[in-house]
């Protein structure tokens, strides 16, 4: 199985920066992630597309993930994007009005702690990702925290530092 992750940043992929105290989006660190991981039968790509905080994305910044994801399609049987949650129902809600047709899954996963923190949610979340690109029917996606959510109408749960349908 051919799987594309399209990165963006987020908390996902930030670091914390000893020598100013910042924590920031310096580089992917999705082939730290996968390492560990056993993917006997997967090819999986990756490519950068946008390396920010979701809450700087701009309507630019979705318009790139949107054209990656439509560069992707006809070359994966399912995509993973790593994205911010603070905006991730934004950026997913674009891809499902934009890609009616899809014949593959498209799934934005990301975590309330980075994956270098204790206690993150980022690792789980990738790897159900990576199941739920086997077993989903083609459409877009949210699948964080034992939740698989289809679009229309996911959106982040504040309160409860999730995922739900509205």
């Amino acid at each position: 199985m051919k799987i594309t992750i399209l990165t963006t940043g987020g908390t996902i992929e930030k670091t914390y920066n000893e020598r100013d105290g910042s924590l920031k989006n310096y580089h992917t660190i999705l082939p730290e992630m996968l390492t560990g991981l056993r993917l006997p039968d997967l090819d999986v790509s990756y490519e950068q597309v946008v390396f920010k905080d979701s809450l700087e994305m701009t309507e630019n910044d979705r318009q790139r993930i949107l054209a990656a994801t439509q560069r992707s399609i006809s070359v994966s049987d399912a995509i993973v994007i790593l994205h911010g949650t603070d905006t991730m129902a934004e950026t997913g809600e674009l891809l499902n009005r934009e890609l009616p047709d899809l014949q593959i899954p498209v799934i934005l996963t990301g975590a309330m702690r980075p994956y270098k923190f204790r206690n993150s949610d980022a690792l789980q979340n990738v790897t159900e990702s990576l199941l739920a690109a086997r077993l989903v029917a083609p459409g877009v996606y949210v699948v964080m925290h034992n939740r698989v959510l289809r679009f229309p109408g996911v959106v982040k749960d504040r309160e409860n530092l999730t995922f739900v349908k509205a």
